[in-house]
């Protein structure tokens, strides 16, 4: 027997494999259509109702609501710039090498929630450690419009 012989007689097993299977299918299908189906009931209870009034009124419900996602974490980023650079240059970068980033000195620097814009300020230092005050705060309108450019 050649082996184009024996790829055909493959094929053909696969096809009949595949045909019976199919045929399994079908019959499963059939036998699922004849019974009566039963009308499929909302889940009633399986999620706790919020309030409509969200938190304008904040009553125990609400509160509780506001509660359970306070203590989620966020990352709170501030960029002062960012840059381009390639691999090259990168590599070849030590101790003590300067790397200009397009933000410009006295210009206020974009503080970051998970990466989406919230607002800007400036850097101010307390205690010998950096903080930042924030002079601008991006509404719900400007960041949708941020998002279009």
């Amino acid at each position: 027997m050649s082996e184009e012989d024996l790829q055909a007689g493959a094929a053909g097993a696969e096809q009949e494999i595949s045909m019976d299977d199919w045929a399994a299918a079908m019959a499963e299908q059939e036998v699922a259509d004849s019974q009566p189906h039963e009308e499929a009931m909302p889940a009633q209870g399986l999620f706790q109702e919020i309030g409509a009034g969200g938190m304008a009124g904040a009553g125990g419900g609400s509160q509780q609501n506001l509660d359970m996602i306070l203590d989620i974490p966020v990352q709170l980023t501030v960029e002062l710039g960012r840059t381009k650079i390639a691999i090259r240059n990168l590599l070849q970068l030590a101790q003590g090498s300067v790397v200009e980033l397009d933000g410009m000195a006295g210009e206020p620097m974009d503080v970051l929630v998970n990466g989406c814009l919230i607002a800007q300020g400036e850097v101010v230092v307390v205690n010998d450690k950096f903080g930042i005050r924030l002079t601008d705060i991006i509404t719900p309108a400007e960041r949708i419009r941020r998002l279009q450019k």
